[in-house]
């Protein structure tokens, strides 16, 4: 995860946040790290508060100022990661009526590392009865000869809301990316409600053909889970016949909840696209 002196408030990545292929990398990443960084919000029957921000290895929790009775949390990068062979989690939980957004300081950055085994980074969102947790990170950035498996496992309950976003940039200007495998497990109510994989790089065959990317380099999806949602029957095409990509934005079965897949040449016109799929499920 890219360090940052401070934390401000969370901004779009444009694609001037990139870093180039063959920059230098932060230096003093100890050899396989394995950290787990907790999050833990309730409501005290006025506002959300943090009875727990456990900071670990390269995750370093911050509370952000808020209007109203949310609370939000920043996540800094205190080293560069993930790294191969390290071995990340954050567990967030947003107890019962609690109303939680977390975010990053930056871009994470996927790099390659002293050993070829793969990095895992497992991120495990738990929201309660009625709560809102909101998980809006800056992108991924799988670099050249990284090796990276990330994974989303997500429980809620019947009456929780949720709003995951992630963005995924594949390779850094004038490189190929690495291997980066994805997989997002969601349970409602203890029901399954979305499992999905995704493989990008080498030695994934066809990850860039016209089936799948069509030669673009950011790919994101944005999933909303709200028992109040008025769920369209029909998938939503955005962005058709243009070649600044695409997105659809389409109802799960296990709804009520919307999930919106989008490619694009760029962060920036990804985010774009993901923001206009927000707007439409609002």
């Amino acid at each position: 995860m890219s360090p940052s002196p401070q934390l401000a408030a969370a901004r779009a990545t444009s694609d001037l946040d990139v870093p180039p292929a063959g920059a230098q990398e932060p230096a003093g990443h100890p050899d396989r790290v394995r950290a787990t960084a907790r999050i833990r919000a309730a409501h005290n029957g006025r506002v959300t508060t943090l009875p727990q921000l456990r900071s670990d290895g390269p995750f370093h929790l911050r509370r952000l100022r808020t209007d109203g009775n949310a609370a939000k949390v920043g996540i800094i990068g205190a080293m560069s990661a993930p790294l191969g062979g390290d071995r990340l989690t954050l567990d967030i939980t947003a107890e019962d009526r609690a109303e939680l957004e977390v975010t990053t300081a930056a871009a994470t950055l996927a790099l390659r590392g002293p050993t070829t085994d793969a990095a895992t980074y497992d991120v495990r969102l738990t929201a309660g009865e009625h709560a809102h947790l909101r998980w809006l990170p800056q992108p991924l950035i799988s670099a050249a000869g990284s090796n990276l498996h990330q994974t989303y496992t997500v429980e809620l309950a019947a009456t929780s809301r949720l709003v995951l976003r992630e963005e995924q940039l594949l390779g850094r200007a004038n490189e190929e990316p690495g291997h980066l495998v994805s997989r997002i497990l969601v349970h409602s109510a203890g029901r399954p409600l979305l499992d999905q994989h995704t493989a990008y790089g080498a030695p994934e065959p066809g990850w860039d053909g016209p089936a799948v990317l069509n030669g673009h380099r950011a790919t994101g999806q944005l999933l909303i889970v709200d028992p109040r949602l008025n769920v369209r029957r029909d998938p939503v095409l955005l962005g058709e016949g243009t070649k600044d990509g695409c997105a659809v934005l389409a109802p799960l079965a296990g709804g009520p909840a919307l999930l919106a897949t989008a490619v694009a040449p760029t962060t920036s016109t990804l985010r774009e696209l993901l923001d206009e799929a927000h707007a439409l499920a609002r």
